[in-house]
């Protein structure tokens, strides 16, 4: 399905735009009136991570005129497996100001304009309102749901994308012409039941495959060329190299984007996302210690056990000192309660206290009244206790 032109075209190219852009100038699709709509394109990127930065690099390089960034988080050691658009002379600094960085060494003819804060109800309306089009590739639910509900408000396109390991997919997400996000995932799963990257990992190359699909439909989307991925969701296997497509209807009782919508105003997402569940939340108050608390029961031969609850290859990469591994997965089947010591306090942990506290409230309502977990887990153990182990 042909959509028309996103944008109109600019007045014109100037010497120099016509020798950078010469190989899509040569082609019927694109010529000088498709540059001339990426010139005039306002394309805003949500994350300046995995997907967002061969998203934008692909974008300056084609030439629209104006990309913006959404971004507040700084440059980490472990970003730069997936995350090119930045080097290892930017760790430490914000994300917006490295990748415009890039941006601007890739293509000086592109304005950045950068929005170094955390994307939320308040904000989305007043930010989207600017662009023509909202590229997304954030990693967590509440996020998502965000930009869908802002994009729905304010009937712009949204090229969304998703990667998990070795598994990645793209849409775009339009009511105008098709369904929203919704329409695919009316309610978000259970908090603790999809791990994001941080927990399960992901494969550097992916990004840049899904982030590719996500430019090109930018790109059909700003021009009006090819047919946009409205209506139909991409489903990408980089380990059996197979790509497979799902058809996405329209939901009649869509809340957000149907004809009797219930969300006609942005929400709380965090809570509507339960990004921690209540029950985790209520077991976790009052049974949460800190690292070095940890460390003093340790210091202190307190009875304790110490129980690991990520996954064998988490634990292979860095572990608190005496912590034995019982997956998180052993506690949900009830398999491992059965081995846990009635005459000792138990400790769990995780990477950052998500997991462990969901964890804490099953053995809460199992017995264990007394179990606690550490709060920031892993990473903050390794930040207080022992900074020469690594951090993934």
């Amino acid at each position: 399905m042909s959509l028309p032109p996103l944008v109109e075209p600019a007045a014109e190219l100037t010497v120099d735009e016509v020798r950078r852009y010469s190989r899509h100038l040569i082609i019927p699709d694109v010529g000088m009136a498709g540059q001339k709509r990426l010139k005039n394109a306002k394309v805003l990127a949500v994350g300046a991570g995995g997907l967002g930065s061969p998203t934008l690099m692909y974008l300056a390089a084609a030439g629209v005129g104006t990309l913006g960034i959404i971004e507040f988080d700084e440059v980490d050691e472990s970003n730069l497996q997936r995350q090119i658009i930045h080097s290892q002379a930017d760790i430490g600094r914000p994300k917006a100001e490295s990748a415009r960085d890039t941006i601007l060494g890739i293509n000086p003819l592109v304005e950045v304009k950068l929005h170094q804060e955390r994307l939320e109800s308040s904000n989305a309306l007043e930010i989207f309102a600017e662009y023509d089009l909202i590229v997304d590739g954030t990693d967590n639910f509440a996020t998502r749901y965000l930009v869908n509900d802002a994009c729905v408000l304010l009937n712009k396109p949204y090229v969304w994308g998703s990667i998990y390991r070795f598994d990645g997919q793209a849409s775009v997400f339009w009511n105008e012409h098709g369904p929203c996000y919704r329409c695919l995932y009316p309610e978000p799963p259970p908090p603790g039941m999809v791990p994001s990257c941080a927990e399960g990992g992901v494969l550097g190359v992916l990004c840049g495959s899904i982030g590719a699909v996500q430019t090109n439909e930018a790109i059909k989307l700003l021009t009006g060329i090819g047919d946009p991925l409205v209506g139909r969701l991409l489903i990408y296997d980089a380990l059996e190299m197979s790509y497979r497509q799902v058809k996405v209807r329209k939901d009649p009782d869509c809340a957000v984007c149907g004809p009797n919508a219930t969300v006609t105003e942005l929400i709380d997402y965090e809570a509507f996302c339960g990004v921690v569940s209540e029950d985790a939340q209520e077991a976790a108050a009052g049974a949460t210690i800190t690292p070095r608390q940890l460390k003093e029961w340790i210091d202190g031969d307190e009875k304790i056990d110490i129980i690991d609850v990520r996954e064998p290859n988490e634990y292979e990469i860095v572990s608190i000192p005496g912590a034995r591994l019982i997956p998180k997965d052993e506690f949900l089947m009830g398999n491992a309660l059965a081995d846990l010591p009635q005459d000792k306090k138990i400790v769990l942990h995780c990477k950052t206290g998500v997991r462990s506290a969901e964890v804490l409230a099953i053995l809460k309502k199992a017995g264990f009244a007394d179990a606690v977990h550490v709060g920031g887990g892993v990473v903050g153990w390794v930040h207080q206790i022992e900074p020469e182990k690594p951090i993934y």
